[in-house]
């Protein structure tokens, strides 16, 4: 589990650009739990980019080891299957994520590239990039076509405020009721579930 440590395991089926780079407009789409969501058109894309900010009652570096158990994170990553880490090479980790899909879409796997770098402040930053082509595709999943986003973790205290941002291009064919659906339900339930382990006694 060494070689895990320092890298960051990301997330999704979505993945955040830089800051303010594509988010013109967010509105908010869901706020409970101490979990809010929002969203934001993306100029070219019929996809919305989500954004979910929760301040954790853990410290930061319990959230990242969390993070960086590439393979338990799946328990907290909404709809995922399975994840494995594939490299890890300094501060990038390359990751391959499959994801359950309700009946009749087919399910869909990613391979991200995440960068973690860590700022001056204190703060933590992985970016998020897909890169589809690194493996063969695999039978019985759609690839992800892209994602661009980032996890930010910034300590507050005993506390750690994280931001999960995501855009993605699923590939293939999507009903738009379960597009609109998963960029809600995405979000927040990941970061439910990341919240509810970190906290956890």
């Amino acid at each position: 589990m060494r070689p895990f440590k320092r890298i960051v395991l990301l997330c999704g089926m979505g993945i955040l650009l830089a800051p303010s780079a594509w988010a013109e407009q967010w509105q908010v789409a869901k706020d409970e739990e101490g979990i809010q969501v929002s969203l934001s058109e993306v100029p070219g894309s019929k996809y919305k980019a989500y954004r979910s900010v929760a301040l954790i009652k853990a410290p930061m570096a319990r959230v990242k080891t969390l993070q960086e158990d590439v393979a338990g994170a799946c328990a907290w990553i909404y709809e995922c299957q399975s994840q494995k880490l594939l490299k890890h090479e300094g501060n990038q980790a390359w990751t391959y994520t499959r994801f359950k899909a309700p009946w009749p879409v087919t399910a869909r796997d990613s391979v991200l590239h995440v960068v973690t770098t860590e700022q001056a402040d204190g703060s933590l930053m992985r970016t998020l990039e897909g890169q589809p082509n690194y493996l063969p595709p695999e039978q019985g999943y759609v690839r992800v076509a892209a994602v661009k986003g980032f996890w930010r973790l910034v300590p507050k205290g005993d506390s750690t405020e994280v931001t999960y941002q995501v855009h993605t291009e699923p590939g293939g064919s999507v009903p738009s009721w379960l597009a609109n659906k998963f960029v809600v339900d995405a979000p927040f339930n990941t970061l439910k579930g990341l919240k509810a382990r970190a906290e956890k006694p």
